[in-house]
């Protein structure tokens, strides 16, 4: 298991009390909440860092499916001056996210319990991790985003890229993988 740097622990004992009231991370799983889902999330700050210098830079991001926050809550603390909107159709998942948003002072962070049809905005970038098939995901936040959406997804995700492709019409030439 890796340890978790000290700036992380707030965050960590926000989600051990919350899950104890509302579960939104597996009991089995809560001991490796940093590795599994905070330093998860925050392989998408490290994609921006390197592939994107403005990044998040005054940017808004929708983080949909959200769950209890991931990745949008690390992301956040990552990312100041960029506005997250955390979404999920779960009203005790958007709860928790709010909780948490809120016991760690980030004004940067609004949770919506919505769908993602629902939502009127557009926003910079949209952010997920594997809430669904690519097919299924890309239909929902079309048209929702200027810049690109960033989707943590593990595997061997080339059929699913190819289902995209092709029920989607996405241009090849668009998607972009990356292995960390």
């Amino acid at each position: 298991m890796i340890p978790a740097p000290a700036k992380y622990e707030p965050m960590i004992a926000l989600y051990r009390e919350w899950n104890g009231r509302i579960n939104v991370v597996s009991r089995k799983d809560i001991d490796a909440l940093y590795e599994h889902h905070i330093l998860h999330s925050l392989a998408i700050e490290e994609y921006v860092r390197r592939y994107y210098p403005d990044g998040f830079d005054g940017a808004s991001v929708l983080d949909l499916g959200t769950g209890g926050g991931f990745p949008g809550i690390p992301l956040a603390t990552e990312f100041p001056t960029a506005q997250f909107t955390l979404c999920d159709s779960i009203g005790k998942k958007v709860k928790v996210a709010q909780a948490v948003a809120d016991g760690l002072g980030l004004q940067n962070v609004r949770c919506v319990n919505a769908r993602a049809e629902t939502l009127a905005e557009t926003f910079d970038w949209v952010v997920s991790r594997a809430v669904t098939s690519l097919d299924n995901f890309y239909p929902w936040v079309k048209g929702k985003f200027r810049r690109s959406i960033l989707y943590l997804k593990g595997g061997d995700i080339n059929a699913e890229i190819s289902e995209l492709v092709r029920k989607c019409r996405v241009e090849p030439g668009r998607i972009r993988t990356w292995r960390r």
